[in-house]
């Protein structure tokens, strides 16, 4: 599936936007702030962070009782529904973070306890560096015969499956090497930098994991008044309390509520107005209607929305709203500066996910065929236990009539679908020093067919942009300097060369995996991308200027600017969009903390295809 996101601005009688931001300023936004307390305090709370997620219906049965309290009553049904939705998203996410960062810190820690000199190591296994370094070379020829998986992959496995204390230390000490037999003498600083980058990632994963479960949002400011209160009477205990109220004080809190989500498409009900504008009316809001204003690219998109809609409304529902184009919708007030009233000043937005292969006919057909052939197993299934019962009856029949439905597609324009081998791999690391790096490989072979750098891929044309956003970025920094000191407006903004870039290097990597058939592109996970460039940043710092941790920052701080910075998640979004629309298949991989940058963006690839091999 290819889902894509766009928006449009919703336009309505200032009445109806003056109940909608009251209904979800004084219930909705202070029932989902209630339910992430409960959820915070709950006694399960660290069985949750262990298992990575909460228990089905958790967030319901805590809604439950809320929906009789005075404070929450008067809301419709859809409401609800969203925040027990979006509660369960904030914490699922929260979750999935705690238990992939305590992997990491084990890891990490695992790491640290490899990460010995030469010296150690001959100590550790009573041999000497010249049996270390026979033994390792006897590993590299004899012990890896998995061609699809990366050398460094197969050497962390072996080291686990192993007691041999010899051959664990032979191991070690391909891994510290880069997978290779050093002919150099090793390099005690090297060695302690990288001991120290660990020690850093270990000290930031140990922070994040001790970090507050989410809060909800505070549209009164009253939390962000009480910590200055206290912070301008009381003396902080400690470093880590004075740094808690400088983070709040710092963090400009939010001043519209939350969204209200629709996460079925018929929820929505589409229509024209007397001067053919296209309008939309929300389950749950009654008869206020709200005008569709977007521009003429996302116009069509929005136009096969209410097409979709009279289709099935002509056909007197003969048509299965399964295969509507839209998927879901939500509505969100976008903050604005202004004096008014706060209806008047915020922007109503309407945000859609739709699916791009249920836009053409060969695409339809693709997920018309995926759904009946489902449909069609649950009815064999239900039917062979023979001897149903009235409900299971009724339930063959719904079942049956979906089936017929579903059976009628959508008339829907050709477009032929991109077909790639799924074998074919195109793999992107991302560096401080390097934005995109590109390799197409080969994943049962595990060789790489060609890489290219981010000048290639930009080419020489538009190269030089990227030396120009920099200058920009390095301008704009100093400005702000300036204007701080001098206590004046520091928000300048940015230019669009940024994005610009990035949809550059987003086109040139799907031509990319269109000329070499590939199946899929895989990207890195955007928090490790920003961990190894902190990690980077500060171990670059502290070996410059030892001791001074005040010169430290100053540098690291000097050194972000002046090297090119760049917004991962911005390009890992623009990729993911131009792929959709291409049809090609977005992975997410983990990035790996050592290498060159085509040696990341090679092993990326086939982390991802081991990941998928193992899953089958």
């Amino acid at each position: 599936m290819s889902n894509i996101t766009i928006q449009c601005r919703l336009i309505a009688p200032e009445e109806t936007r003056r109940q909608l931001w009251q209904m979800m300023v004084e219930k909705n936004t202070p029932l989902i702030n209630e339910l992430l307390r409960l959820l915070a305090e709950h006694p399960d709370l660290e069985t949750w962070k262990r298992r990575g997620n909460t228990p089905p219906g958790t967030v319901k049965n805590l809604c439950l009782p809320l929906r009789t309290d005075p404070q929450f009553v008067g809301q419709p049904g859809r409401f609800y529904s969203s925040a027990i939705s979006l509660v369960e998203y904030i914490y699922k996410s929260w979750l999935k973070l705690q238990q992939r960062w305590e992997f990491q810190l084990q890891g990490q820690e695992r790491w640290i306890s490899m990460l010995k000199s030469d010296e150690e190591l001959e100590v550790y296994c009573d041999h000497t560096l010249e049996d270390i370094k026979l033994k390792a070379t006897q590993i590299l020829d004899n012990d890896l015969t998995e061609e699809n998986r990366g050398i460094s992959n197969q050497l962390f496995s072996l080291y686990d499956e192993t007691e041999d204390t010899f051959t664990r230390n032979a191991i070690a000490y391909l891994l510290k090497n880069g997978c290779k037999i050093r002919q150099k003498p090793e390099d005690p600083k090297k060695l302690a930098k990288r001991r120290r980058k660990t020690e850093i990632k270990i000290a930031r994963l140990t922070e994040k994991l001790n970090g507050k479960a989410p809060q909800g949002r505070d549209l009164t400011g009253q939390t962000w008044l009480d910590t200055l209160l206290t912070a301008t009477t009381q003396v902080p205990q400690d470093e880590a309390q004075a740094k808690s109220w400088q983070d709040k004080l710092l963090t400009e809190p939010k001043s519209v509520p939350y969204p209200i989500a629709y996460e079925s498409n018929g929820d929505l009900t589409w229509s024209k107005n007397e001067k053919d504008r296209l309008c939309v009316k929300f389950n749950g809001l009654g008869k206020h209607i709200f005008q569709i204003y977007c521009d003429k690219r996302q116009l069509t998109v929005f136009q096969r929305f209410y097409e979709d809609q009279e289709i099935k409304k002509a056909s007197k529902n003969n048509h299965s709203s399964a295969l509507f184009a839209l998927r879901s919708a939500r509505i969100f007030w976008q903050e604005r500066k202004g004096k008014g009233k706060s209806w008047d000043v915020n922007r109503l937005i309407l945000r859609c996910t739709f699916e791009t292969l249920l836009l053409n006919a060969e695409g339809t057909e693709l997920i018309r065929q995926e759904k009946a052939n489902a449909i069609a197993k649950t009815l064999t299934d239900i039917k062979e236990k023979g001897d149903l019962n009235q409900k299971q009856q009724a339930f063959v029949k719904r079942k049956q009539t979906s089936l017929d439905r579903i059976n009628n597609p959508f008339p829907r324009s050709s477009k032929p679908l991109y077909r790639g081998k799924s074998n074919v791999l195109l793999g992107i690391s991302m560096r401080l020093d390097n934005p995109a790096t590109a390799a197409i490989v080969d994943g049962e072979t595990g060789k790489v067919i060609v890489y290219q750098s981010t000048k290639q891929l930009l080419g020489k044309k538009n190269y030089h942009l990227l030396n120009r956003q920099r200058q920009q970025k390095q301008l704009l920094s100093r400005k702000r300097n300036v204007a701080q000191r001098h206590n004046a407006n520091n928000k300048f903004g940015e230019s669009e060369l940024g994005q610009y870039l990035d949809r550059l290097l987003a086109k040139a990597i799907i031509k990319l995996a269109k000329d070499y058939q590939a199946g899929s592109i895989v990207v890195p996970q955007v928090g490790d991308i920003r961990d190894i460039i902190h990690t980077e940043v500060q171990a670059r710092a502290e070996s410059k200027i030892p001791g001074c941790i005040e010169k430290q920052k100053e540098y690291a701080k000097k050194y972000r600017t002046n090297a090119h910075s760049w917004s991962y998640g911005r390009l890992i979004e623009n990729i993911k969009s131009q792929a959709s629309k291409a049809g090609i298949l977005v992975e997410e991989s983990k990035q790996p903390i050592r290498g060159s940058p085509n040696e990341q963006a090679k092993e990326i690839a086939l982390y991802a295809y081991c990941d998928r091999s193992e899953s089958y």
